[in-house]
């Protein structure tokens, strides 16, 4: 699928403004090791980097796109603030960027997401609405709220936000540079697509030869089937990882995605908890589901770049916003393949 390129829109991303966002989000936030666990490579078989992204600080690589965002906000959005929904990480990443701008901002979440998540963005400063059971319907009562006070309804897959989430990329790539083989693949997780997205436009620009795979929670394949279709596509979301519990594919990174994504796994939440386990005992790194299915689609036994390929591969660790359960569940007997 990835040679069946399609065209950009006027408004998509492009790299060089990727280059201008990593400006902005360098002043504000530390480069994220690309690091190498030896033990990590034992139990896998393969040598694996490991971009350690949920040691920022609100734990996920979402806070780029906060940092972002708060640099380029509207004289309206600045004056009638911001409104958003999410599960946990997007939230924590506007109400980051809300509090550098001094801006206020209004974050509904799902019943579902975890309290830990809920806390850590009350915490920032912004308030905290409990809107219906899935994201989906917090998107609604978001809409609603923002078209009712006046504020701006900020998406997740706002370009903006794809902007700063592509600088872990950029930062990615230029580390990979030193390399005598490259990388093989980059695997990404998938829940709106944006991280996804701004890994095809950096290794574009500066590794062509590099694969992308995606990978996203069966029990939400939204995105997967959005990117099989060609269609935007919904489907339910009951997936134990609270960061890949989207229920529809996005336009604007599901268009960068389409023609340029090499592959796109699908890996069942026991598979997730396999891999969070083995970077809790193998890579001493605490990962939320969200930020252990990279490792989980590298595992899977159809995995496209599990063959001998030449390089490393990387994995993006992109959270560490674990809940108490996803913890408890580290200590259990792995039944994953």
């Amino acid at each position: 699928m990835a040679e069946q390129r399609s065209a950009s829109l006027p408004d998509d991303p492009t790299f060089d403004e990727v280059l201008r966002a990593a400006e902005v989000v360098a002043r504000e936030l530390p480069a994220t090791p690309l690091q190498s666990h030896p033990l990590l490579d034992s139990a896998v078989g393969a040598e694996v980097l490991v971009k350690h992204e949920h040691v920022l600080p609100t734990g996920s690589f979402k806070v780029r796109g906060g940092v972002h965002l708060a640099a380029t906000l509207s004289a309206a959005e600045q004056e009638h603030g911001l409104v958003t929904c999410s599960t946990g990480n997007h939230a924590q990443s506007v109400a980051y960027g809300a509090r550098l701008a001094g801006v206020r901002a209004t974050i509904v979440m799902p019943s579902s997401a975890p309290a830990v998540k809920r806390d850590a963005v009350a915490a920032l400063g912004a308030e905290v609405l409990v809107r219906g059971d899935t994201l989906g319907e917090s998107a609604a009562a978001a809409r609603e709220l923002a078209a009712a006070s006046g504020a701006s309804f900020i998406c997740p897959t706002d370009r903006r936000i794809v902007l700063g989430h592509a600088t872990a990329y950029l930062e990615l790539f230029r580390q990979a540079a030193v390399l005598p083989s490259g990388l093989a693949a980059v695997y990404v997780p998938i829940g709106s697509g944006t991280g996804a997205a701004g890994a095809c436009l950096v290794r574009d620009a500066l590794a062509p030869g590099t694969r992308v795979i995606g990978v996203q929670s069966e029990a939400a394949p939204a995105g997967w089937r959005s990117w099989r279709s060609g269609t935007i596509e919904t489907a339910p979301a009951t997936t134990r990882a609270s960061g890949l519990a989207t229920t529809t594919g996005y336009p604007l990174p599901q268009r960068v995605l389409r023609g340029r994504l090499d592959d796109f796994v699908l890996v069942a939440d026991d598979q997730i908890d396999h891999a969070a386990r083995l970077l809790a005992t193998r890579a001493h790194t605490l990962a939320e589901g969200a930020g252990a299915a990279a490792l989980a689609g590298l595992l899977v036994p159809r995995s496209p770049d599990r063959s001998g390929r030449p390089g490393p591969v990387a994995v993006m660790c992109t959270g560490a916003n674990a809940s108490a359960d996803e913890i408890a569940r580290l200590g259990a007997v792995s039944t994953a393949a």
